[in-house]
């Protein structure tokens, strides 16, 4: 059986865990070639058998052995780097978001739609293997029609200025997760939005326009809702929970722990803390995602996550920055006119 050939661009944080996850898990791909990877970046590829580097994008997509670029570069280039991507006719699998502007975003999911390539769409947290249950439970009937999602998700601090400046905010950088995750779970599109938001946090934050605490309300189409709360400062670790309440019973996903031993006396029971952050609470999750996409390209499947996915979710994320601004609940309709 041929391997999918792997090129990725950008080895930060997120190309190496998809570099090691594919080397390591999955043995129908191979990653052949790295473009926009630093002097240290390259030691570390080389570690997994990459040989092949490139300064430019252009070079990867030149090489007519790649079958599939992962883009994993800064948000800022992920939309130039998708159309040159369909231009070399290669398939994609791309890291949230596809850009931090509406209208970019909209003439991407129109190139790759009508190119007809095969692009995924990074929403890792739908493959963590607890939250699939919570799906399968809701789409075996077993607790009827879900009528009320709780989404709490709450990061143990925020992330650097810097980041905050050029990530679109906390709605475009963090919550989007979050509305993906709820429409995925409730299976309808969103009709509204409605935002609450401050900051309890640094004042540098709120300076450069943005919010480190949030309450966002979705009504959907068929009449459920979904009630989702952001935190940037939670004091006690990575806070990652989800409750589905439906018309027969209810199903969720509890917290992840560093491991499962607990103890008792007197006092109380104790329980080992959460999990350090996103790349340890989700690990299986990018590794799942991955799997996911070498399997859709193999069978010549759907795309398991499409660019009109990541379009509806950049939406939601827009619709409760305006509520906040607005003060108001914000509709879907009126976002895309």
């Amino acid at each position: 059986m041929k391997l999918i050939t792997i090129g990725i661009v950008g080895m930060g944080r997120i190309g190496k865990i998809h570099l090691s996850n594919i080397t390591r898990f999955i043995p129908q791909a191979e990653v052949v070639a790295i473009a926009h990877a630093n002097a240290e970046a390259q030691v570390y590829a080389k570690q997994f058998g990459v040989t092949q580097f490139y300064d430019e994008i252009e070079g990867l997509l030149g090489n007519s052995g790649i079958d599939a670029i992962i883009i994993a570069s800064p948000t800022a280039f992920h939309a130039s780097h998708i159309k040159l991507c369909i231009e070399a006719k290669k398939a994609i699998f791309c890291e949230k978001p596809m850009d931090l502007s509406l209208s970019v975003v909209q003439e991407v999911v129109s190139l790759v739609e009508s190119s007809k390539v095969h692009f995924m769409v990074a929403f890792n947290r739908r493959f963590d293997p607890s939250f699939l249950k919570v799906k399968e439970k809701i789409t075996n009937d077993t607790i009827g029609t879900p009528h009320l999602i709780i989404i709490t998700s709450r990061d143990p601090g925020p992330p650097p200025l810097e980041y905050i400046k050029t990530s679109g905010g906390l709605f475009l950088d963090m919550a989007i997760h979050d509305f993906d995750m709820a429409c995925y779970l409730m299976d309808d599109e969103v009709e509204s939005v409605y935002a609450s938001a401050t900051v309890f946090g640094a004042p540098a934050i709120e300076e450069l326009g943005d919010i480190d605490t949030a309450i966002t309300t979705l009504t959907f189409k068929k009449g459920g809702m979904a009630c989702i709360n952001n935190s940037r400062n939670s004091s006690y670790g990575y806070d990652q929970r989800i409750e589905v309440f439906g018309s027969k019973g209810m199903t969720g996903a509890k917290n992840k722990t560093l491991d499962q031993h607990y103890s008792a006396d007197e006092s109380g029971f104790y329980t080992p803390v959460l999990q350090d952050f996103f790349l340890e609470r989700y690990a299986d999750s990018y590794r799942m995602e991955l799997i996911a996409f070498i399997k859709s390209l193999m069978q010549q499947t759907s795309s398991p996550i499409s660019a009109s996915e990541g379009l509806k979710s950049m939406l939601i994320s827009l619709a409760a920055k305006k509520s906040i601004l607005e003060k108001r609940v914000v509709t879907l309709t009126e976002m895309m006119n």
